[in-house]
């Protein structure tokens, strides 16, 4: 008595693996986009992010060379010391009761 096997069974568990395989494929690459849109995300962040320190250290510079400068000298002279030209008259108001 010999025993007959279905041709069916053979390529079904070879289907069923390779559908298996094409899951697994499938499911890893939606994982993959996923992480992709948030790492272009943090890129985004990161270049705005640097844009604005180039702008910052430009108005740094900008301030740096403006305090060398005599105007910007004599502005503080006047504000926080309260030094005047010789020439100049100060007018001061009266505070009445």
């Amino acid at each position: 008595m010999r025993r007959r096997y279905k041709k069916g069974t053979g390529t079904g568990i070879i289907v069923f693996v390779v559908l298996c395989i094409f899951g697994i494929v499938a499911f890893g690459r939606i994982r993959l986009e996923e992480r992709k849109k948030e790492l272009d995300g943090q890129i985004k962040k990161l270049e705005s992010r640097i844009d604005e320190e180039k702008e910052r250290a430009l108005d740094i510079k900008n301030l740096e060379a403006y305090v060398q400068t005599k105007k910007y000298i004599e502005q503080m002279a006047r504000e926080k010391l309260g030094l005047v030209y010789e020439y100049e008259i100060i007018f001061k108001e009266e505070k009445g009761d």
